[in-house]
């Protein structure tokens, strides 16, 4: 999936989006930074532009409602993690540790030092 999010297509879509939305997050209001997927992105539709590249499916997201979304009001963010701005999970707290990046089975983690 990360070749998705690399694309020239998902990256002009995005900026789109975002620029129709004025970077407003739609569910509190405050500087959204993430044109999230309404219905989430898996290896069975990501090829799907009705799904992957359809405004209508997007909505725009500040990190913190991107978080609940993804974690709720527990899960990783509770456990001191948040998504970084390459959409990397990290600890809230910058220091040395290991970035998860989501792919195919198989994937996982990968050391890689803090911001």
């Amino acid at each position: 999936m990360d070749n998705f999010y690399n694309s020239r297509a998902w990256r002009r879509l995005s900026k789109a989006f975002m620029l129709s939305k004025f970077y407003i997050c739609e569910r509190c209001g405050r500087p959204a930074e993430i044109a999230h997927h309404k219905q989430h992105l898996t290896p069975a539709n990501i090829h799907d532009p009705a799904i992957a590249l359809n405004p209508a499916k997007l909505e725009s997201l500040c990190l913190q409602c991107h978080n609940t979304e993804h974690f709720g009001a527990g899960g990783a963010t509770a456990a001191g993690f948040i998504f970084d701005e390459n959409g990397d999970i990290r600890p809230k707290g910058g220091i040395e540790h290991e970035v998860y990046h989501p792919g195919p089975a198989g994937a996982g983690r990968t050391p890689q030092a803090g911001p």
